[in-house]
């Protein structure tokens, strides 16, 4: 599932969805075939950064962190790339472990430099694999925090294999309505600023050999609000 984000038939697309599906994406599922402070915000744009582009640490943990954000605070992730920068509004209210551990990644530097290694235009942009290849992850599982939520272009969830239990760093931005994949994967946010950036990362299919370099993360920074 795009844990592979990778979104095949019925059972098989849900078991499935692994990111290194080839095609156009449809009928595909986000899979990931891993197993089971406030601050100035960027400028939110197209124009590609001269930002330094981080070597990716392959971090992992023990276990997942413990709740330390309040899910009646505002989060948004400031997310920079070497395409330009775009804004995700979190939802702790609707998924506040999968918003916990972003945040808590995000801020310990487990994204910088990783790229986008799976992005199928008209289907989904997935990320958050320091390994690049869509079966990596943080060394713990995230359980499903499912919602009626739909499927809306600029969509952000967590990609997860067949186990609805098996989150962990990589998701998927929706760039189009995918009513398919209601309440199948976790919602935890949605790009409210820059969605322009996110159309203008490199097409890329992980299991295509002659598949050019995935655009890079430089930084996710956390804006926090009342």
């Amino acid at each position: 599932m795009l844990r592979t984000l990778p979104l095949l038939a019925a059972s098989v697309l849900i078991a499935t969805l692994a990111l290194a599906c080839g095609g156009d994406g449809a009928g595909e599922t986000p899979t990931t075939g891993q197993t089971p402070t406030t601050g100035q915000t960027p400028t939110t744009d197209q124009t590609p950064t001269s930002s330094p582009i981080p070597t990716p640490t392959l971090l992992t943990f023990p276990e997942r962190p413990e709740i330390t954000i309040d899910p009646d605070k505002k989060y948004v992730a400031i997310v920079e790339t070497v395409k330009g920068t775009f804004r995700i509004e979190l939802r702790p209210d609707l998924a506040i472990q999968t918003v916990n551990s972003f945040i808590f990644l995000a801020r310990e530097g487990y994204y910088d430099g990783v790229t986008f290694h799976r992005v199928i235009p008209g289907f989904v942009a997935q990320g958050g694999d320091p390994t690049g290849t869509g079966s990596g992850g943080p060394g713990y599982n995230l359980p499903a925090e499912f919602s009626d939520l739909p499927f809306e272009r600029g969509t952000v969830a967590m990609a997860r294999t067949s186990d609805p239990d098996s989150g962990g760093s990589q998701f998927f931005i929706t760039y189009t309505d995918r009513p398919d994949l209601n309440g199948q994967y976790t919602v935890f946010g949605k790009v409210v600023e820059g969605m322009e950036v996110v159309d203008a990362l490199t097409p890329r299919e992980p299991a295509d050999p002659n598949a050019p370099t995935g655009d890079a993360i430089i930084r996710i920074e956390i804006e926090e609000g009342e």
